[in-house]
């Protein structure tokens, strides 16, 4: 038998189909990996609405935290738009809502005030979250002037990020679940708003449970001089300018 003829025969050799796990329905997680069970037995309704301007690597990121928020909360409770600047023609709806006067910035800039200073001047606010890394929140922030008008608001907190699997790049940081608990739990002064981050919890206890290890910050290695990569200047300003951060 020649060359060619094993290259046939090995040709018709009928390839094995794809084991494929186990989806779960709700969360589209592996059924082994699936954080469902942790939701709110029934998803909360908050007078205010989480919206949500996702950049498109977020959704690629298997270890996410944004569907947890959206299937923690009612429908429309939480709205998620994906792109690099906003609003967008695709973006149906989005302008309106960025331009009503009830609707707020959580973005930690020197404008910002604390969002339990809103007192009552509204029943409900919309809650907007920019879904990114910090340098890719700078960046929607920047190329989106819409952005810039509306009423900034930060929080003040002592919590500490659950989402222990993950590098934040500072102690302060939160991930975009907790970041909206925190939120709806002081605005609404309603505790009830931190069972939302049940699923977190369950999510890094599996990771820890099968080889992941505790992560620091990036703040708290490079104080400690044990991080492993030189800092570049946009880093090292970030650091020192930045006692908080609200973002994943």
């Amino acid at each position: 038998m020649n060359e060619t003829e094993v290259w046939e025969d090995l040709s018709n050799i009928p390839a094995d189909p794809p084991i494929m796990r186990d989806l779960c329905e709700n969360c589209k997680r592996p059924s082994v990996v699936c954080w469902c069970s942790a939701l709110p037995s029934s998803r909360l309704t908050p007078r205010s609405t989480i919206i949500l301007l996702q950049h498109p690597a977020e959704e690629k990121r298997c270890l996410r935290t944004a569907p947890m928020l959206q299937l923690g909360l009612a429908q429309n409770k939480c709205l998620i738009y994906k792109g690099k600047k906003f609003p967008q023609p695709k973006h149906e709806n989005l302008e309106d809502i960025l331009t009503q006067p009830n609707t707020v910035l959580l973005y930690p800039s020197k404008a910002a005030v604390d969002i339990t200073q809103l007192g009552d001047d509204s029943d409900s606010y919309n809650i907007v979250l920019i879904d990114g890394t910090w340098p890719q929140a700078k960046a929607i922030y920047a190329s989106s002037p819409i952005l810039h008008k509306i009423k900034q608001v930060k929080l003040l907190t002592n919590s500490t990020s659950s989402y222990i699997i993950r590098t934040q790049p500072t102690e302060g940081c939160l991930s975009t679940l907790e970041t909206a608990a925190e939120a709806l739990s002081q605005l609404e002064k309603d505790s009830k708003y931190y069972d939302l981050i049940n699923p977190l919890h369950m999510l890094c206890k599996y990771q820890l449970d099968n080889g992941a290890v505790t992560h620091q910050s990036k703040e708290f290695l490079i104080k400690t001089k044990t991080y492993p990569k030189l800092i570049g200047k946009r880093l090292s300003k970030l650091l020192k300018s930045t006692n908080e951060c609200t973002l994943e």
